[in-house]
């Protein structure tokens, strides 16, 4: 089962697997991000067949979101030929629920230049298995295979990787496809245990300087809690070839 299924052009239903770790009658965030990704690509290629590709991702979570239907909405905020800036927006019961602005960048031949001092991370199978339901409920995070090391509080690498489609019956890209596994991030490498400590994430930002390849999305996390009730979440994401980009989430932290 997939975590969405479409019931018009901009009308999305989710599905039991979207359910969130917080509040198990709310969504997690993760699918709606993929689901936000997806509908900027398929509006990019209704306009346009030049391959223009995601670069940068960054959403602000307005509010809670019910396990109920969804509408999305896209618009050019800034035109170009090589580069634009896109924003769409995720509306439940006409209550903006999940803003996104998302640049979208030409690619060239960099080949001879690439590479990145970010360091390399044992690959899957070098990892254990890790069950995130021992932390998490939630439809969303049962549906996630994850190895993981964790080396202290705040601090783990691991690869997750889920066999559900994002949308009923649609292909995705690998780009919406890592996407809808981003915001897992704030949940696998936690500082204090969350019947303890509520630490959800009010935004997430992505930069991506390579496509991520593959159904194995890795991450390097980072978790720190300030002292006057802020946090941040950081994470550089990998695939099987090495870092690809980093992902960071802005936390609300109230014991």
């Amino acid at each position: 089962m997939a975590y969405f299924k479409r019931e018009g052009e901009h009308v999305f239903h989710p599905t039991r697997h979207v359910s969130g770790a917080w509040n198990t009658d709310e969504q997690h965030i993760a699918p709606s991000i993929g689901l936000l990704t997806h509908v900027v690509e398929c509006d990019r290629d209704r306009r346009r067949d030049d391959g223009l590709v995601i670069a940068r991702l960054s959403f602000d979570i307005l509010g809670t979101l019910p396990v109920d239907r969804v509408e999305t909405s896209v618009q050019v905020v800034r035109p170009g030929r090589t580069i634009e800036l896109v924003e769409a927006t995720l509306v439940h019961d006409d209550r903006p629920a999940v803003r996104m602005r998302a640049w979208l960048m030409r690619e060239g031949d960099t080949a001879a230049l690439a590479g990145s001092p970010f360091p390399p991370i044992p690959a899957p199978e070098e990892m254990p298995v890790w069950d995130p339901t021992s932390v998490w409920a939630g439809g969303f995070i049962a549906t996630a295979e994850v190895r993981r090391i964790a080396s202290e509080p705040g601090r783990a690498t691991y690869w997750v990787r889920t066999p559900h489609d994002l949308v009923e019956g649609e292909p995705i890209s690998e780009v919406a496809r890592a996407a809808t596994l981003f915001d897992i991030a704030n949940g696998m490498a936690v500082r204090a245990r969350p019947e303890d400590v509520a630490f959800p994430n009010v935004d997430l930002t992505a930069h991506l300087f390579a496509r991520p390849r593959g159904d194995w999305i890795g991450f390097d996390t980072t978790v720190s809690f300030g002292p006057t009730g802020l946090g941040l979440t950081s994470s550089v994401i990998h695939d099987r070839h090495g870092p690809v980009g980093t992902v960071d989430q802005m936390l609300t932290v109230r014991p």
